[in-house]
């Protein structure tokens, strides 16, 4: 049965009111920001086990580590900038000052990550993966959290929210292509040896140069496009000072939140801790180690989940408005548990078009997530703001990456020991039976665990779309419109 219609200017029953609808170009502007967000915190993860170990031989549990660290280290810098950014009064806003300054040098830092030499230790390798990277986390943070609380605060309706997340996600294909495309960049003739063999590092640090660039241009295009509603209309005038310590404790007093959050752990563990098997799914099992031929599905793969994705968009807005977004969620968890149960038959050697669908599959059901998942978390600033009388974006933004960096730092420190586990060698072409075994259900059966996980958090999950039109209802009340 279809939910009440979404309030605003609009009569009950009608569509969007016309003062909570957000301009495109401000929407564009936000979903501008995933570039930034893709691969200012993803591009160097994506990258780090083909560079560090396939090309230099990094032992891969050092690789994990490494990158457990730097999760750890931006779980804490993203608490002090949300805090920051929601205590933050300039006349450029709260938000729009450190997107800029945090962009822009975030473009410029990219590069440098891979900055390294041929021919060092491990232990050398290590010590720059971990000093550079705890260096660079702080410039993400700084761009990312104002970024994702500015999400939080374009419109008070329900369903517009998922429609900013709509134009966000789609824009984020984009990036997310790029992303795929990264290994076969590296694999270039450009970037050939006098051996006719792929200079990776060479071509990685090209690569980075190239989106640091762009990522540049992004950020000063988004100072200029986007808007910061409720600070021009509630936060400047009103609003008081929020102490550091309920960027933590006091947020997680909030029972939607924690039981939201609970649902995203469970997703994002599940899923980081085989984050790297697909990639050697693909090298190994598919095509018998040829990196070549790997990386050139890696981008066919991104193709498909550019295309599939932007298909998950739409049929979850459509599900999401008919039904509500918790309903929505649940379709996307249950479908994804079908999606990762799925990979064990469609990475196949003999049929190595089916990883197209393998990699589309999930992209359709991670569209469809975190789509939901960030206009809910609107939702419940809303519901806090009922309980404490402030709007604290920033708050929600920094505890719940915080804390699910954490599990999701966890994840990834342990996807290099799992690839360890399986029995895997970097040294050897051509990879034992049993550790392309391991690779292959460890695949499919781990993130299943977490999807489970995920769908019983979200049952307790209490904002429907009749609480939140009540919730609406009683804040403009007390506070006016925004």
């Amino acid at each position: 049965m279809k939910h009440d219609a979404p309030w605003g200017a609009a009569p009950h029953g009608g569509g969007i009111g016309a003062r909570d609808r957000v301009p495109l170009p401000q929407k564009v502007g936000y979903g501008m920001g995933s570039l930034i967000d893709l691969w200012g915190h993803w591009l160097y993860p994506a990258l780090a086990f083909h560079v560090y170990n396939v090309f230099l031989g990094v032992a891969p549990g050092l690789i994990s580590t490494a990158q457990m660290i730097k999760v750890l280290v931006d779980a804490a810098s993203d608490a002090i900038f949300g805090w920051l950014s929601d205590n933050t009064r300039t006349r450029y806003g709260r938000r729009r000052p450190f997107i800029l300054v945090g962009g822009v040098l975030a473009g410029i830092g990219l590069p440098l990550m891979f900055a390294v030499g041929r021919g060092w230790t491990d232990t050398e390798y290590f010590v720059f993966m971990v000093v550079s990277t705890i260096l660079y986390v702080p410039v993400m943070s700084c761009f990312n959290m104002p970024w994702v609380s500015l999400g939080a605060e374009m419109t008070p309706d329900y369903h517009e929210r998922t429609n900013v997340q709509s134009v966000r996600n789609a824009i984020q294909k984009l990036p997310e292509l790029a992303m795929f495309f990264a290994a076969q960049f590296t694999t270039l003739a450009w970037f050939h040896d006098a051996d006719g063999k792929p200079d990776i590092l060479r071509g990685a640090q090209t690569y980075c140069m190239l989106l640091g660039a762009v990522m540049v241009v992004v950020a000063i295009a988004m100072f200029v496009l986007v808007r910061e509603r409720y600070y021009v209309n509630l936060v400047a005038r009103t609003q008081s000072h929020i102490p550091f310590r309920d960027t933590l404790w006091r947020t997680l007093r909030c029972r939607p939140f924690r039981h939201l959050l609970c649902m995203n752990l469970a997703y994002g563990i599940g899923t980081a801790m085989v984050a790297a098997l697909g990639y050697y799914a693909t090298v190994y099992y598919v095509c018998k180690g040829d990196i070549t031929l790997a990386t050139k599905w890696n981008t066919a793969m991104g193709l498909s989940g550019m295309a599939f994705g932007f298909l998950g968009i739409l049929f979850f807005n459509r599900v999401a408005r008919r039904y509500g977004k918790r309903i929505g969620l649940g379709v996307v968890l249950t479908l994804a548990i079908g999606a990762f149960i799925g990979d064990w038959w469609l990475y196949n050697p003999a049929l190595p078009g089916l990883q197209l669908l393998a990699c589309g599959f999930v992209a359709f059901t991670g569209a469809g997530f975190w789509t939901l998942y960030n206009s809910t978390l609107a939702d419940v600033v809303d519901y806090d703001e009922t309980q404490t009388g402030q709007r604290r974006e920033g708050s929600f933004s920094a505890c719940q990456s915080w804390i699910s960096k954490v599990g999701i730092a966890l994840g990834v420190g342990a996807s290099g020991w799992i690839l360890q586990f399986t029995g895997f060698d970097s040294k050897l072409p051509v990879q034992s039976e049993h550790a392309i075994f391991m690779i292959r259900i460890l695949l499919s059966g781990i993130p299943v665990i977490g999807l489970v996980m995920a769908l019983v958090a979200l049952i307790r999950f209490e904002l429907t779309e009749r609480r939140m039109q009540e919730i609406r209802v009683r804040l403009e009340a007390e506070r006016g419109q925004v």
